[in-house]
């Protein structure tokens, strides 16, 4: 198959594919409410890194504590973060994500920094500046995730906490036939680690490309909690949710959805 990455540049497509959803209302650029921000500012507020709430105990009390909201922008975590007391910065490669959190920032006279930047590279940000990385899904969008991991831990303060979140790789295998769906069926078609612009067919990358739609890619386990430890992480939580709309027959099955609760330790891994 033709890899049609060789002649497009997969991460300004994906950027400008965020801008646009951006600018569409979707669900991940659709700003918290007052009514959140004014729960959160009492002590009442959730953030979320899988559809359910977060694993007790991983996202404890943040008044005061420096985080780094990293390739998660569209107005969502990050205000919330920050009305619950915390020194938020949000950091992501859409000029429209962002512009969502800046826009609830000014509406609800909150304090938080917005940075434009791909997740793979954080020089802007010296060793040490966090106390924590607040990560939702949003890796599946650059093709090597190991340099996440590597700058998630050199911008985290000694003891800081990575909160991270990804697919089960299992989503990519499956032949995307929707005949095959409709049959209960389940066709292996694709080896990890998987890219939309090597395994799918021309005409299926093309057409994505024409609608304005991410390109995404499908890291192994390997990559996603070894690639935390080689970093310098030691793992200290993992949890596994369910897809609530079912996207893909597997989703039915299998919760699709992993977190991992990671330190930077001082004992020099």
């Amino acid at each position: 198959m033709q890899d049609i990455s060789s002649n497009l540049d997969i991460i300004d497509h994906n950027r400008q594919a965020w801008d646009r959803q951006a600018s569409q209302d979707c669900q991940w650029s659709r700003p918290v409410t007052p009514e959140m921000i004014a729960a959160a500012r009492e002590g009442q507020w959730q953030a979320r890194l899988t559809p359910g709430d977060l694993p007790k105990g991983w996202l404890p009390d943040v008044r005061s504590k420096t985080i780094l909201c990293l390739a998660s922008a569209g107005g969502q975590q990050a205000p919330i973060l920050a009305a619950a007391g915390a020194d938020v910065t949000v950091f992501d490669i859409s000029k429209g994500q962002l512009d969502q959190d800046r826009h609830v920032a000014e509406r609800e006279g909150l304090s938080l920094s917005t940075v434009q930047g791909d997740m793979r590279d954080l020089s802007v940000f010296a060793d040490g500046t966090f106390d924590i990385v607040f990560h939702p899904i949003s890796n599946l969008y650059v093709p090597d995730v190991r340099p996440v991991w590597r700058e998630c831990h050199r911008v985290l303060k000694t003891g800081g906490r990575l909160l991270s979140s990804f697919y089960n790789p299992i989503v990519f295998v499956g032949d995307r036939n929707p005949a095959y769906a409709e049959e209960g069926l389940i066709r292996p078609a694709y080896r990890l680690p998987f890219a939309e612009s090597e395994h799918l067919a021309p005409d299926a990358v093309q057409a994505k490309v024409d609608r304005g739609e991410a390109l995404v890619f499908g890291h192994s386990l390997s990559a996603q909690i070894e690639g935390q430890l080689q970093a310098g992480f030691l793992l200290a939580g993992f949890h596994e949710d369910w897809q609530p709309s079912a996207r893909f027959l597997i989703d039915r099955f299998v919760p699709t959805f992993i977190a991992t609760f990671a330190i930077k330790s001082d004992l020099g891994l």
